[in-house]
């Protein structure tokens, strides 16, 4: 017997599966212990008997299907699950049946990786404890400008985001795309690029920012999308996807013009810890105070970018994974001989040597007392286990 808790590994794929329609089977990583994950998927594979947590019985069935080869691997509820849907709310079911066309799946390679790009990010948000369920959010307008979103943060998948807009926006850019993270005072645009480099539209990109602009005013009472998170596989992906900005010969729609902060956020237990850091009020000035001396931190902005000097040594922080400062950084050394420092996780250590060069020196913090300073715990515990009886 399965108990359907909330916060189990059953529960959580439950939710996943209503909001994304299926999931990639490599990426079980993102919900916890893959030995532990790898383990419940065959046995959900076959018919069980599951029960709520009040232990109201919710009858006997085969919850999950799995198909596909090797990395392609896809899982999916299986169709007499969908009561199980039911049971977990209503709006869950009717809509999963709206995402799917009624239970419906494309064979289509191109369709299947865009609904893993989509349901990884949703992981990484639930794991980050960020709302995701589309049938527990308020829905976007363009009517009016009015506080709509929660003030908590919420993912809005790009589906949602899409729908609202007027113009023949170029489709491509939604392959990429996964949706908008509305958080306090800031509106990411957020890309899962998997294990490649994200290589930007231009003009199709500058339009998203704008068109997210537009929403994040209307429904959020911020005037600008000047954010992104780029979500990819492993740090090699930032640094060719950094390489890849440095080809551009437009400056005007190079990815740090059009979203003057771009935050990579490694798809692992790491990257979750660092998408919850960026989702807290005022992150910016919370990381800055916990990482420096007041007498340390920049007075204001000056000919170069950096947030804190030390005996004539500037200093700027990494810890945000923000890309596009680092393009600036590396532009603003070819002209200056200062002494410069880069403070940043040991995770990406190895990541900012290739891209900076001996210029510059690194100084490594500790993520656990970065989340201890900011008074967020280790945020890495696992799910609870299921309830099994064999």
């Amino acid at each position: 017997m399965i108990t359907l808790r909330p916060g189990s590994h059953a529960y959580r794929l439950l939710l996943l599966l209503a909001a994304a329609g299926e999931f990639p089977a490599h990426s079980l990583h993102l919900l916890g212990s893959v030995r532990s994950l790898e383990t419940l998927v065959h046995r959900l594979e076959r018919t069980q008997q599951f029960r709520t947590e009040a232990g109201a019985d919710l009858g006997c069935c085969r919850m999950l299907s799995v198909s596909g080869r090797r990395n392609r691997r896809t899982i999916r509820l299986y169709k007499s699950a969908l009561p199980l849907l039911n049971a977990l709310d209503p709006a869950a079911l009717e809509q999963y049946l709206a995402l799917t066309g009624g239970h419906r799946f494309s064979g289509s390679d191109a369709h299947i990786q865009r609904n893993h790009r989509v349901a990884e990010t949703l992981a990484m948000c639930q794991s980050a404890g960020i709302e995701f369920r589309p049938y527990a959010l308020p829905p976007l307008q363009k009517q009016q400008i009015t506080r709509v979103v929660p003030a908590s943060p919420a993912f809005y998948i790009a589906r949602s985001l899409k729908k609202l807009d007027s113009t023949e926006m170029n489709k491509t850019i939604f392959t990429r795309l996964t949706g908008a993270l509305f958080t306090h005072e800031t509106c990411y645009a957020v890309y899962n690029t998997r294990s490649a480099a994200m290589k930007w539209s231009g003009m199709g990109e500058f339009k998203t920012a704008q068109h997210l602009s537009e929403l994040a005013r209307m429904n959020a009472g911020i005037p600008r999308a000047d954010h992104a998170l780029l979500l990819g596989e492993c740090m090699d992906v930032a640094f060719q996807t950094i390489q890849e900005s440095d080809k551009g010969h437009r400056m005007e729609l190079r990815f740090d013009r059009i979203y003057p902060h771009i935050h990579f956020i490694p798809m692992d237990r790491q990257g979750i810890r660092l998408l919850r850091i960026l989702s807290l009020p005022d992150w910016n000035e919370q990381i800055l105070s916990a990482a420096f001396p007041s007498e340390w931190r920049s007075d204001g902005p000056g000919i170069m970018e950096y947030d804190a000097r030390r005996d004539g040594t500037f200093i700027l922080s990494h810890l945000d994974g923000d890309l596009a400062r680092l393009v600036r950084l590396r532009q603003a050394l070819e002209h200056t001989d200062l002494p410069f420092e880069v403070l940043c996780f040991s995770w990406q250590s190895a990541f900012l040597r290739d891209y900076l060069g001996s210029r510059v020196a690194l100084r490594e913090l500790s993520l656990e007392a970065l989340e201890a300073s900011l008074g967020i715990g280790t945020g890495d515990q696992e799910p609870q286990e299921e309830e099994i009886v064999m």
